[in-house]
């Protein structure tokens, strides 16, 4: 199944996002919860790839494990910085032959023990450089999706400049886009409305991460430029180190944003897992109702 097709016709679409493990026993755990997710029955999974590169392995392996041993559809990220084009064509050339059919297309984190690095000799510097690079070798077989940031990305200077170079990606050939995480849904509006004044229609699925460790939320957020509200904060400060009230208030706060963002219309929830299912297996609980509406 195509991603941007299956988008395309109005479905509403649940997906969850993986990231490969570093062990065996870290990877059986993953496909347990794998397995737990999947009776949620979701349009596809996606599973993460390091920075420049440094999972390219281990995001193959699992995202053929996916694709051999379930009945799901994968979407496998691909990031381009730190490849060759040579190294490119090898790596989408080994999805094709698995028979996979979705991608992330992304520029990619600069590693961060890396501080001079410098991308290959005629290598993709750009996500809308890897989607048409994608397009231009493998014409339709694989639908694209790209990141969007309704907040900005953290290098784009005003959310203006954000939108220049996402409708580039579209006009490259990406057909659908997940967003990075976002914790107020009017950034979420404000960006469809911003996308809709210059044009852009490919579906702009909101993704969402219930909070189950808030120190490890803030890192992720001051990384990728998300701002979480004070009122927020104020809630989860008290018990950043107590999992289980960590986790009441996050998966209370996801379920509000899920039901807002599902009043609205939008095509669909991308949850940010962190290879755990609990989370977003009670935020599931919360909102089917109004999924089935």
């Amino acid at each position: 199944m195509k991603i941007g097709q299956y988008l395309r016709e109005n479905k509403f679409s649940i997906s969850f996002e993986f990231f490969p493990p570093k062990t065996p026993e870290a990877e059986e755990e993953l496909f347990q919860t794998i397995r737990s997710l999947r009776k949620l029955n979701p349009t596809f999974v996606s599973v993460t790839y390091g920075a420049g590169g440094s999972t390219r392995d281990r995001t193959r392996r699992v995202v053929e494990r996916i694709h051999r041993e379930t009945d799901l559809t994968v979407m496998a990220h691909l990031t381009c910085i730190a490849h060759t084009k040579e190294e490119l064509l090898d790596i989408l050339k080994e999805y094709k032959n698995i028979g996979i059919e979705n991608l992330l297309a992304l520029r990619g984190d600069i590693p961060a023990n890396m501080p001079d690095f410098k991308p290959p000799d005629g290598a993709c510097k750009h996500a809308e450089e890897l989607v048409r690079f994608i397009r231009e070798n493998f014409g339709d077989w694989f639908s694209i999706g790209v990141a969007s940031y309704p907040e900005g990305h953290p290098e784009s200077p005003n959310i203006e400049w954000e939108i220049k170079y996402f409708k580039r990606k579209v006009q490259a050939g990406a057909d659908f886009s997940i967003t990075q995480m976002f914790f107020e849904n009017e950034y979420y509006y404000r960006f469809i409305d911003l996308c809709q004044k210059e044009g852009i229609d490919i579906p702009i699925v909101p993704g969402i991460m219930p909070i189950t460790n808030f120190r490890q939320v803030q890192k992720f957020a001051s990384m990728c430029g998300a701002d979480i509200p004070q009122r927020l904060i104020d809630k989860l400060e008290p018990y950043a180190d107590k999992p289980e009230e960590t986790l009441k208030i996050g998966v209370e706060y996801a379920t509000e944003q899920c039901l807002d963002l599902l009043k609205k219309g939008v095509p669909g929830l991308h949850f940010y897992t962190l290879n755990k299912s609990k989370a977003t297996l009670m935020v599931y609980e919360n909102i089917k109702d109004a999924i089935k509406a």
